[in-house]
């Protein structure tokens, strides 16, 4: 019996590391490095001013990206759930397949970014600027929420958020 608890001790403690950041990773990002299918979980984003960056199929849950300029970066298959990113600028970049459920896009800004296959379910895109968006559908927006200054392609709405 006592065998059985270190062996499932010793899974979750195993486990409990692969979810767990990685500074390296994030410090590479900060300097505006790309980082395919990297751990960037809670990474501190925040008024970061960086280009080209590829974080596609990366860990960026719960990530504070607030007030940042993001231009043409590569999210595509990325976790940005429960992600911070009141006030971001993203022009230019991939959200295809990207996770973005509880996400916070309170004023942001996504220029002509590409949302394809998005999961927005209860983003928050309150006073956001999507008009130039692509790849939106109304079955996405169905399940996020917004408010009457929320800016959106013509023909697509947004509920009120609660």
């Amino acid at each position: 019996m006592l065998k059985q608890i270190v062996i499932a001790a010793a899974g979750l403690f195993m486990s409990a590391s692969a979810f767990a950041q990685d500074a390296s990773e994030i410090s590479k990002v900060q300097a505006g490095q790309s980082c395919i299918g990297c751990n960037l979980f809670q990474a501190d984003l925040t008024y970061l001013d960086a280009k080209n960056v590829d974080v596609s199929k990366s860990r960026l849950r719960q990530s504070d990206m607030q007030l940042s300029t993001f231009d043409d970066w590569n999210l595509s298959g990325a976790n940005l759930s429960i992600a911070n990113m009141f006030g971001v600028r993203f022009n230019r970049s991939n959200f295809s397949g990207a996770d973005l459920t509880r996400a916070n896009m309170v004023g942001a800004y996504v220029g002509n970014s590409d949302f394809s296959g998005a999961n927005l379910t209860e983003v928050n895109i309150s006073g956001a600027d999507f008009s130039i968006a692509r790849g939106l559908t109304q079955h996405q927006l169905d399940r996020a929420c917004g408010d009457n200054s929320t800016m959106l392609p013509e023909g697509l709405k947004v509920r009120p958020c609660a």
